[in-house]
């Protein structure tokens, strides 16, 4: 009973209704120094990302085109060689 006591009043606050309020960069000027800053770092994260896929297909293509160059050529079936 004494711990239901304790948890209604921190339930009640944590499933009170509250404001949405938006951050600066968010909310206020499009040309001020945090909205800059963050458009930077999403470029940077966005560079970043392309780059490691460039490499992953980079390193795909050079897996195809080895597999391609050693791969034994085979005859086909019913036919004759000379």
């Amino acid at each position: 009973m004494n711990r239901l006591l304790l948890i209604l009043p921190a339930l009640a606050l944590a499933l009170r209704p509250q404001p949405l309020l938006a951050c600066a960069a968010c909310f206020g000027q499009t040309d001020d120094k945090m909205a800059q800053g963050m458009n930077a770092g999403i470029f940077t994260l966005l560079v970043f990302i392309l780059a490691v896929l460039v490499g992953v297909a980079a390193f795909f293509i050079h897996l195809a085109r080895r597999a391609a160059r050693q791969a034994p050529v085979a005859p086909a079936p019913g036919s004759s060689q000379a």
